[in-house]
């Protein structure tokens, strides 16, 4: 198997073939695989950073990175996944772990928030993220808020 491959890039830097790759991906895991019809394309993908890697080509883990004050007052991720083919490599925690690194330093703060699917709870406090209690469904699935990191502002003046 050759080497894992990984891109951080704007929507304004994705290429055609990057962003189908990652829409088409995007809805066989939170559309298909969950049977969850939901509006996917939500009018944020062009506010983020998008981070994946690929092997051979394919995409294996994916999410959204965003800077505060656009989903949360905190910077945030979400719509993480790793293919169906790709789970149980530890791609996710990596995935995470070099998302968490960007948000540090391109936004200069560790306070980070997220909308977990409660039956990834137990991945993301493996990461340090902590719940805040605060449940509810989004899109008839049980998700936990959870946030990791100091909750001060570390912004630079």
């Amino acid at each position: 198997m050759n080497d894992i491959i990984w891109k951080v890039k704007r929507f304004d830097q994705l290429s055609v073939d990057e962003l189908y790759k990652i829409l088409k991906n995007r809805v066989d895991v939170f559309v298909v695989e969950q049977n969850c019809p939901y509006p996917d394309l939500d009018g944020f993908d062009q506010k983020a950073l998008h981070l994946w890697a690929e092997i051979e080509g394919q995409l294996v883990t994916y999410c959204r990175i965003f800077d505060r004050d656009i989903k949360y007052s905190e910077a945030s991720i979400g719509r993480v996944l790793t293919t169906r083919h790709a789970r149980r490599n530890k791609w996710g925690s990596l995935l995470l772990e070099m998302a968490l690194g960007i948000i540090e330093t391109r936004y200069q703060t560790t306070n980070v928030k997220i909308s977990a699917q409660d039956y990834l709870i137990r991945f993301y406090q493996n990461l340090g993220f902590e719940d805040t209690g605060k449940k509810y469904l989004e899109d008839g699935i049980p998700h936990t808020e959870m946030t990791k990191g100091n909750n001060k502002n570390t912004s630079i003046l």
